[in-house]
């Protein structure tokens, strides 16, 4: 991967074409499987249950070129769709269906270095399992870093427990993608399922951005590169509010050292808000060194047109190029600066 301006999509999930069957002693676990409809549709099935209809740009190479191409994407990151994550499974367990999905990631890549990055998973819920899996994402396969929910089984992503794993990740200069999962407010949703990721997954996404800005985790570790999907979900409007709240309570300024605006603009957002008016009130906010093109392909919730999305900003030459490349290859670690 060596174009310094060809459009980077960040922002993109894979899943396997099949699952391995579970030779696990949990009884009733929540195992994933893929029931094949057609040559090219499928079922993800979890609880004997169909969670989601997907098609073969969920696994196929040559169909995922289709589409990057018409969406005018060079390279896509791979990482999981983020239900595979399974923070829910027993730790080892997990780590068996980490160990496999990552590889058929690595698979991916190799097929195709040129056009793919990826992002692989770690079983979190176990620190030990997971820095043991970081390890081998990065060291073994050659993934740039790993795809982390936004919180692992109901535990905020800034929790000070899962310092020994942002450790682990500076030390071997990865980097970290957010995407929201099982989001907190559920039951306050009137409507169909499909609202969670409509209504749900932006407050799950800011309540993850805040943790880590209250949890102090940037402080404890200033070399992390973090980024946040969607945008960083509503977090752009909450921001102003623990701004405000910090310079006014000195218990607050007590528990978090540095301005949570300063922070904020430390961590990078995709562009996936589907709208102009959002993307630049994201820029004015956080900077346009910290936006980074995204698209949650190739989900039905994916925007089909980023480039021109970023085109119609008028934006200055250098900025753009900003946004379609140059923040993502310094985030991914391909730029030393």
């Amino acid at each position: 991967m060596t174009a310094t301006s060809t459009p980077i999509d960040i922002h993109t999930h894979i899943v396997p074409a099949s699952l391995p069957a579970y030779v696990g002693a949990a009884a009733d676990i929540p195992w994933p499987s893929i029931r094949h409809t057609d040559a090219c549709h499928a079922q993800v099935i979890i609880n004997g249950k169909n969670f989601r209809d997907i098609d073969d740009a969920c696994w196929s190479l040559e169909r995922r070129l289709e589409h990057t191409r018409e969406m005018g994407i060079g390279i896509e990151v791979l990482s999981p769709m983020p239900e595979l994550l399974s923070y829910w499974l027993p730790a080892k367990d997990a780590s068996v269906l980490a160990r496999y999905i990552n590889e058929q990631i690595a698979a991916m890549v190799q097929a195709a270095p040129e056009r793919y990055a990826g992002l692989g998973m770690v079983p979190l819920q176990d620190l030990d399992l997971a820095i043991e899996e970081l390890g081998h994402v990065v060291k073994t396969l050659g993934l740039l870093g790993v795809e982390l929910a936004t919180n692992i089984d109901g535990k905020p992503l800034g929790d000070p427990a899962f310092d020994p794993f942002f450790a682990a990740v500076v030390a071997l200069d990865a980097a970290v993608f957010v995407h929201p999962l099982r989001p907190a407010g559920m039951d306050r949703i009137v409507g169909p399922r499909s609202l969670e990721a409509v209504l749900a997954y932006p407050c799950e996404t800011a309540l993850a951005i805040g943790s880590m800005i209250t949890g102090c985790v940037l402080d404890r570790h200033p070399k992390l590169r973090i980024a946040f999907s969607h945008g960083g979900g509503g977090f752009g409007q909450v921001l102003p509010r623990l701004q405000h709240s910090w310079s006014t309570n000195r218990a607050l300024q007590a528990l978090v050292p540095h301005a949570p605006a300063e922070t904020a603009r430390r961590f990078y957002y995709d562009s996936l808000v589907y709208s102009e008016t959002s993307l630049r009130f994201l820029i004015e906010l956080f900077g346009v060194t910290q936006i980074v093109l995204g698209t949650d392909h190739p989900f039905g919730i994916m925007e089909k047109h980023p480039v021109a999305r970023i085109d119609r900003l008028a934006l200055p030459e250098r900025e753009r190029a900003l946004i379609l490349s140059g923040n993502a290859r310094r985030f991914l670690g391909l730029d030393p600066s």
